[in-house]
C-alpha cells in the first residue's frame, strides 16, 4: 500500500504566510519568479508522496485576488519546437495549454513574454496566434552587456530597452516552460523600470528543489540532480548563506554561481545595498515544513533517481542526451548505494520477455515484456505478441485482475482483434500490425458496449494511475500516448523492439 510523506495543507499554510510576509517586505508589489513547474508537478508528487501536483495553484488561488501571472518563453524553443517531455507536446502548446489551464482554476493572466526574441519566424507567428485570441504580448530582445557590462544592463541599452509590462495586483507571479525561458530577466527588467520611475518594488523565487533545509545528500535532494542531470546542475553547500548566517543551507550551483551578478544589478537598479545575502535568501520554499513522514519521502525519492537513469538512458540510446548525463546518474546511484534493478517492476518485465522468447510467440522474432505493480502490490505482467504489443497485453491484464475476471474470459473480441489488425497490415500497410496500448484502449471502450465484462474492467481503468511499470523496450508512439493517459509512472530498458531505424506505431 503506498503512503503519505506530504501533508499539502500545512505546506500551503506556510508557503502562502511566506510569499505575502515577503511582498509585504518590498512596499506591496514583488516580482515572483516560479522555477520548476508552475502546474502538473509530477516530479514533485514522486518524490514527496502525498504531495498535490497542482498545489501551487491551489497556493495561487489562495492569493488570486493579490496574484497576477506572467509567463515567459523563450523565442528559440519556440522555433526548434522544443518538447516538455511529459506531457509529449511543444513549449509552445506547452504555453497555450497553461494560459487554459489558469483560466480555469480562476487566475488571472496577465501577459505573455517571449523572450530573446529576435524576430524568429515561428516566435512572430506564435505572438500573432496569441494576440489574435486576445492575449497580451510583449517582445523582449536578448539584454545588452549581459552578464558582464553591469552598467550597460542597468541602463537604457540593457533592461530599459524592453517594453514594461503593465501590472496592477501586488504579486507578480513570473513562470515559463522549462529552464532558460527568461524568467529571471523579465523579473529583473521591471524591477529595472519601476524603480527607474520612483516605484518600489522586490524580488524573490520560489523554488521547490533543491530542498534548502534538508541535507546536501538527503534522497529528495539528491532526486534533483538527477532530474537534471542533462542541465549539470549540482547541489552544494551555498557558501554565501553560511558566511552571512552561519548555517548550512542547500543551493544548485547556477543559482550560487549567479549570485553576485544578481546581488550587482540589484545594487545598481535600487543604488541600495541588497537586502539579501545570498542566493538561498532570495527563496520563498516551505516545502519541507509539509514533510510529515522523512522516511516515506526518501524511499520514494531513491525509487525517483532509478526512474531518472531509465529515462535518460532511453534518452541517450536516442540521441537526445550526452553519455555525460547517464554517467552522472549512474555515479549518483552508486553515492545512494541503489541499482536499476532495485525498481520492483524491473525484474518480472525482463523475466516475462525472457519467457516470450522460449515460448517463441513474439511478433516476427520480436519479444518484449511489461510489468506493473498495483497499489495493493501485486505485480501483472504483460508480453507481445502478433495481435497486442506487452503493453497492451498488461494493461488487460492489470484491470482484469481487479475486476476479478477470469482468464479466460476475452475483454476484446478475437474476432475484432483480427479485424484491425487485418486493416493496419493489407489496408494501411503497416509493417508491424499489432495493437499499441491506445488503439487497445479504443477497442476496449467499443467491446464495452456490448461486452459487461470489458465495461467491468474499463470501470477499474482510472485506478491505475500513478501506479508503476516497467517495459524492457523503448516504448513506441502508441504506448507512450496510452501509458500517459492513464497516468502510469513508466520506465523502460534502453533496448529498442526491432533493429528497423523508423517505428511507425
Amino acid at each position: 500500500m503506498s503512503k503519505t510523506g506530504f501533508d499539502n495543507e500545512k505546506y500551503l499554510q506556510q508557503q502562502t504566510e511566506e510569499i505575502l510576509r515577503r511582498t509585504e517586505m518590498f512596499g506591496n508589489k514583488l516580482y515572483l519568479e516560479f522555477g520548476g513547474k508552475l502546474m502538473f508537478d509530477y516530479h514533485a508528487a514522486r518524490v514527496l508522496p502525498g504531495y498535490d501536483p497542482n498545489v501551487k495553484i491551489r497556493l495561487l488561488q489562495k492569493l488570486r485576488d493579490k496574484a497576477e501571472i506572467v509567463l515567459c518563453i523563450f523565442a528559440g524553443d519556440i522555433e526548434r519546437k522544443k518538447i516538455r517531455a511529459d506531457f509529449g507536446i511543444s513549449y509552445d502548446a506547452d504555453a497555450l495549454k497553461t494560459i487554459d489551464d489558469l483560466r480555469e482554476a480562476g487566475l488571472f493572466i496577465r501577459a505573455v513574454v517571449i523572450t530573446r526574441y529576435d524576430g524568429q519566424p515561428a516566435a512572430k507567428q506564435f505572438k500573432s496566434k496569441l494576440e489574435r485570441r486576445g492575449v497580451e504580448v510583449y517582445c523582449h530582445q536578448s539584454t545588452r552587456g549581459y552578464p558582464t557590462d553591469i552598467g550597460t544592463i542597468v541602463s537604457e541599452e540593457g533592461y530599459g530597452a524592453n517594453p514594461y509590462i503593465v501590472t496592477e495586483r501586488p504579486i507578480v507571479v513570473v513562470t515559463g516552460p522549462g529552464p532558460g525561458s527568461g524568467k529571471l530577466a523579465t523579473c529583473l527588467t521591471n524591477l529595472y523600470h519601476d524603480r527607474h520611475h520612483g516605484r518600489l518594488a522586490g524580488y524573490a523565487k520560489f523554488e521547490t528543489f533543491p530542498v534548502w533545509n534538508m541535507p546536501l545528500k538527503h534522497p529528495a535532494n539528491v532526486a534533483y540532480e538527477a532530474a537534471t542531470a542533462d542541465l549539470q546542475d549540482v547541489n552544494m553547500i551555498d557558501p554565501f548563506h553560511l558566511e552571512a548566517h552561519g548555517k548550512t543551507a542547500v543551493n544548485y550551483n547556477r543559482d550560487i554561481a549567479a549570485f553576485p551578478l544578481v546581488r550587482a544589478i540589484w545594487e545598481r537598479i535600487t543604488q541600495a545595498p541588497c537586502p539579501y545575502k545570498s542566493p538561498t535568501d532570495m527563496g520563498v520554499n516551505r516545502v519541507a515544513f509539509g514533510i510529515v513522514d522523512d522516511l516515506t519521502v526518501r524511499d520514494a525519492a531513491l525509487q525517483e533517481v532509478i526512474r531518472r537513469y531509465f529515462r535518460h538512458a532511453c534518452e541517450y540510446a536516442l540521441g537526445m542526451t550526452e553519455r555525460e548525463t547517464v554517467t552522472r546518474i549512474e555515479m549518483l546511484m552508486q553515492e545512494l548505494r541503489i541499482a536499476p534493478i532495485d525498481r520492483l517492476v524491473v525484474k518480472p518485465a525482463r523475466t516475462a520477455a525472457e519467457e516470450c522468447a522460449a515460448s517463441g510467440k513474439g511478433d516476427h522474432g520480436i519479444c518484449c515484456g511489461a510489468a506493473l505493480e498495483l497499489t495493493d502490490g501485486r505485480i501483472v505482467v504483460g508480453k507481445n505478441s502478433t495481435l497486442m504489443h506487452a503493453a497492451s497485453a498488461m494493461v488487460l491484464n492489470a484491470v482484469k485482475l481487479m475486476a476479478g475476471i477470469p482468464d479466460a474470459i476475452h475483454l476484446l473480441s478475437p474476432d475484432v482483434v483480427k479485424a484491425i489488425v487485418r486493416m493496419k497490415r493489407d489496408v494501411l500497410i503497416g509493417k508491424h500490425a499489432s495493437l499499441n496500448l491506445d488503439e487497445t484502449l479504443i477497442a476496449l471502450a467499443i467491446s464495452s458496449a456490448s461486452n459487461p465484462a470489458a465495461q467491468a474492467a474499463l470501470d477499474h481503468l482510472p485506478e491505475l494511475r500513478d501506479c508503476e511499470v516497467h517495459l524492457t523496450h523503448i516504448v513506441s508512439a502508441g504506448d507512450e500516448v496510452g501509458l500517459r493517459r492513464l497516468g502510469l509512472r513508466h520506465t523502460c530498458d534502453a533496448h529498442f523492439a526491432t533493429a528497423d531505424l523508423y517505428s511507425e506505431h
